[in-house]
């Protein structure tokens, strides 16, 4: 985790009022009635060498976030400012220069590693795409890098199934560091991990970051893992945030209702120790149909007739930089 400073530095990437819409087609015809506001208006910057960590429930937009920030996806609307240049409208030769500075670890590293192809293939490929160095220069390359995360040199001539899952993993964060990437999308990298295996890739992630330099956008929905990783931390609700502030604040005065729930929800180690738990009603509703206003009032408490009415924008409270995006007077 970096350390902050005084003055902040130009962010490396800023997401300016993002958006990622899926059309949802119906009837014979299969048009396109309806659209899935998977992404819906997301502005957040990350400062290099800094990690933001981005929480919210499953099916809130995360995922879809990251992948259309590393322009997996084509965005629907929005700017994509990542070091000066706008990847949301770029593409081709220009697009393919900036994915060497911009990479992504994916949730699943079974799924996210091609069972056919040597562990050397899988890490090679980016040089390969990229035309950088030879064969011999390849693999002197993929070797440095296993040794970076932890394996074997004889690891290259394996292939993924030969591996555990922490081990896979490790194969994936390899492969995102072969480029020596600025930015890199951690896309919940540790939840298909087994608890004992989590804390050693995340010590691995952290200690390539002091090294390298590298800037994280830390995807996750387990608040004690982005405590421990996040410089921010951002909380995300049904394709919108809803508040952004420093870790430790977060955590110590969360403000916006659905932030307090999820703090809430963090289990207490301490067993003598009671901790009041805020149970939210209801479910999340679909990103096809949201619902007006602020996204939350159907499950919030204080929920006035303004929030079905209005969609609150993120505002500063205090003087920690802190934003919510909430009418409620907190």
């Amino acid at each position: 985790m970096s350390t902050p400073s005084d003055q902040s530095p130009a962010p490396l990437l800023e997401v300016k009022d993002l958006q990622m819409h899926f059309p949802v087609r119906e009837g014979i015809l299969l048009r396109a009635k309806k659209s899935c506001r998977a992404v819906d208006g997301v502005n957040l910057t990350v400062a290099p060498g800094e990690t933001l960590g981005l929480v919210g429930e499953s099916g809130c937009g995360k995922s879809t976030l990251g992948k259309t920030i590393v322009r997996l996806y084509k965005p629907t609307g929005g700017q994509i400012i990542f070091q000066g240049d706008d990847l949301a409208h770029e593409h081709g030769s220009s697009l393919k220069a900036h994915r060497r500075e911009l990479q992504m670890i994916f949730q699943d590293p079974v799924e996210s590693l091609n069972s056919r192809h040597t562990i050397g293939d899988i890490i090679a490929e980016p040089f390969v795409i990229h035309k950088m160095g030879d064969d011999a220069w390849r693999k002197k390359r993929v070797r440095e890098l296993l040794d970076k995360v932890g394996l074997p040199a004889n690891a290259a001539e394996r292939f993924p199934f030969e591996f555990s899952g922490g081990q896979r993993q490790r194969i994936g964060v390899a492969r995102a560091i072969a480029l020596e990437p600025k930015l890199i999308v951690c896309d919940e990298p540790v939840s298909a991990l087994d608890v004992s295996i989590q804390s050693q890739v995340l010590n691995l992630m952290l200690e390539l970051q002091r090294d390298m330099n590298l800037s994280y956008l830390f995807i996750a929905h387990n608040l004690a893992v982005v405590k421990h990783v996040s410089d921010r931390i951002a909380i995300m609700y049904l394709g919108r945030l809803v508040e952004t502030a420093d870790a430790e604040t977060i955590y110590r005065a969360p403000k916006h209702p659905y932030t307090r729930a999820l703090i809430s929800a963090i289990p207490e180690p301490d067993p003598t120790k009671k901790k009041e738990r805020i149970v939210l009603q209801g479910d999340v509703p679909s990103p096809i149909n949201p619902p007006s206003g602020c996204p939350f009032h159907p499950r919030c408490p204080h929920a006035t007739d303004r929030c079905k009415a209005e969609v609150p924008l993120l505002r500063d409270v205090g003087e920690t930089g802190q934003k919510i995006a909430c009418h409620y007077d907190l």
